[in-house]
């Protein structure tokens, strides 16, 4: 079996480090600190599962056509790894619009914060 291939984008200091996790099931991690640097990744790598933090745009900063943080990185995946699986932790006031972008874009998992290892852990393949 190859190795799977995930891409943890953490962009605030909330995102919880599941690396043991990820080393005991044999998971390749590759961090990436900003939604920028995670498009740039794509294009030399297509990861298998995503795992990130949903950050709804309550102000202008997303241009309103987007919904948060994830909008553009989501549009990059789809062209350059369309089967991969995304894991999105969100908080829990954020989490119907978290829903709104799974109906824009595919999401294996919409996950509440605090997220553990075995909330996270079901998401992952055996």
């Amino acid at each position: 079996m190859s190795e799977i291939l995930l891409f943890s984008i953490i962009e605030s200091p909330g995102h919880p480090d599941f690396g043991e996790l990820y080393r005991r099931r044999k998971i390749l991690e590759v961090r990436l600190p900003s939604i920028r640097k995670a498009i740039q990744a794509l294009r030399e790598q297509r990861p298998d599962y995503v795992v990130a933090e949903f950050f709804y745009g309550y102000g202008n900063n997303y241009a309103g056509a987007n919904l948060g943080n994830l909008d553009v990185f989501l549009a990059s995946l789809q062209k350059y790894a369309p089967d991969a699986r995304v894991i999105v932790m969100v908080d829990k006031p954020d989490h119907p619009h978290a829903e709104r972008l799974g109906e824009r874009y595919p999401l294996h998992a919409i996950l509440a914060q605090p997220v553990r290892a075995a909330d996270l852990e079901a998401c992952l393949p055996d």
